[in-house]
């Protein structure tokens, strides 16, 4: 699963790159590399980011450990003596 989740942060990181140096200079760098955005490698890569992306929605579940750590934590001075 470390594996998994690995890959997929790395496929989004490429993802997000991708798109700022297409917001910022128009340049599609996985087009680029692979000689064009419609051919079947491209898709491929693209497909690849997708999914990652979907796969990067099961962290926001645990993202509240890491946003909020007040609120998961079972100490009971952290939540004003309650």
């Amino acid at each position: 699963m470390k594996v998994i989740n690995f890959l997929a942060l790395l496929f989004v990181l490429i993802g997000a790159l991708n798109w700022g140096l297409w917001g910022f200079f128009q340049f599609d760098f996985v087009a680029w590399i692979c000689h064009g955005n419609s051919n079947w490698i491209a898709r491929l890569i693209y497909s690849v980011i997708g999914l990652s992306g979907l796969w990067g929605l099961s962290f926001l579940g645990k993202c509240k450990a890491i946003c909020c750590p007040s609120c998961c934590s079972t100490d009971k001075k952290d939540h004003g003596g309650q």
